[in-house]
């Protein structure tokens, strides 16, 4: 039976008004594409460079100078100050604000000039060992292209001497450089996320394309007590991924729990609260399922990409670094990995706390202020 033009042009045209109709469908199409580019092309960096890190400098000899300033040239590390003692220096890596302390001890320079051998102390977050490998490294050269230029007149035997200092590093909260220390972490906020938005997005939707919906409208349910009685029941499957994730974490994967357990419940609960809160705004923008698994997917992208998952948040550019700043996960896991990992209390979380209460807010608002519209 042979093909009908005019018939196959009908139905072409006819898919093409659906397109024009589905407007958000077509949006999605071109954005998400272009989003990947983006976020592909620049955000990810296996070699992450302008690492936040502060010194400890004992000694203002010209070695102390020169190298400093070859550290700040370099692209590897950002000096964002000084540190006084190992206490702070403590402090500063358990909570993030740097990724490394390097310290220059007393009488460096004259240890080195006697033929010591002294040895600059790094103290590196290891938690992400993407982070710490590179950088590291860099540091060695760094110092020796420094005596390499002070190695003149009297001091030019020391160019010959490639062993005149040694660079130890202390490899905090992951000595043994494990990936899944970093990863495994992670993945909680990246599971809760996902399924937390998606599920509550199609659920709502669906009720709304098979009628039901309507009925829940006519009620006098105010929009909080419809919001507070869709994403609760929620919650409690959170509660069970959280179980299976730990059972898998500590038993498969080896990956230790060092801080209290309640901080931990408290940002869990919220960042539940914040992902569930974006699935029900999502609910009343998309118009089917479709449309709401879309726009769940546009969201978990960046989420995986911009949060510090997969890649180091302070490696990317300041325009994702702003994005992700947006983004609940990268909170979140900020939290885990402090608690599990570095032994985090709650004085540790209270910026990721902040953040996360901040997005739900605002987050929160937004959806109920789409509902009185969807209900007007």
């Amino acid at each position: 039976m042979g093909i009908s033009l005019s018939r196959f042009l009908a139905i072409l045209m006819k898919e093409f008004i659906q397109m024009r109709r589905d407007r958000m469908t077509f949006a999605m199409m071109i954005a998400i594409p272009i989003m990947q580019l983006m976020l592909f092309g620049f955000a990810i960096n296996s070699d992450p460079r302008h690492l936040p890190t502060l010194v400890e400098v004992h000694e203002s000899g010209p070695f102390a100078r020169r190298f400093l300033a070859a550290m700040e040239t370099s692209t590897y590390f950002d000096i964002k100050g000084t540190v006084a003692n190992a206490a702070q220096t403590d402090r500063i890596l358990k909570s993030g604000d740097a990724s490394f302390v390097v310290t220059i001890p007393p009488n460096f320079e004259r240890d080195i000039i006697r033929g010591d051998k002294p040895a600059l102390l790094v103290a590196a977050d290891a938690s992400d060992p993407a982070t710490s490998g590179a950088a590291t490294g860099a540091l060695t050269i760094l110092a020796q292209n420094t005596i390499n230029a002070l190695a003149i007149g009297p001091l030019a035997y020391l160019a010959s001497q490639p062993d005149a200092f040694s660079v130890i590093s202390h490899q905090r909260y992951n000595p043994a450089g494990k990936t899944s220390y970093n990863i495994v972490p992670g993945l909680l906020a990246v599971i809760i996320s996902m399924t937390m938005v998606m599920i509550t997005a199609i659920a709502i939707v669906r009720e709304s394309e098979r009628g039901t919906m309507e009925t829940l409208l006519a009620t006098p349910a105010r929009a909080p007590e419809v919001m507070l009685g869709k994403i609760i029941p929620y919650v409690l499957i959170g509660y069970v991924q959280t179980c299976v994730f730990f059972i898998l974490a500590f038993w498969v994967f080896d990956v230790p729990f060092m801080g209290p357990i309640w901080p931990f419940l408290l940002g869990l609960n919220l960042f539940i609260l914040v992902n569930l809160a974006l699935g029900f705004l999502f609910s009343t923008v998309a118009k089917n399922q479709m449309q709401a698994m879309q726009m769940s997917f546009f969201y978990m992208l960046p989420s995986i990409l911009l949060s510090g998952f997969m890649f180091p948040f302070a490696a990317m550019p300041g325009w994702a670094q702003t994005i992700g700043i947006a983004i609940p996960s990268t909170h979140f896991m900020r939290i885990i990995r402090k608690i599990m990992l570095k032994g985090a209390d709650l004085g540790d979380i209270v910026p990721d706390m902040r953040s996360l209460v901040i997005i739900l807010a605002i987050v929160t608002t937004l959806a109920m202020l789409r509902y009185k519209r969807t209900l007007d």
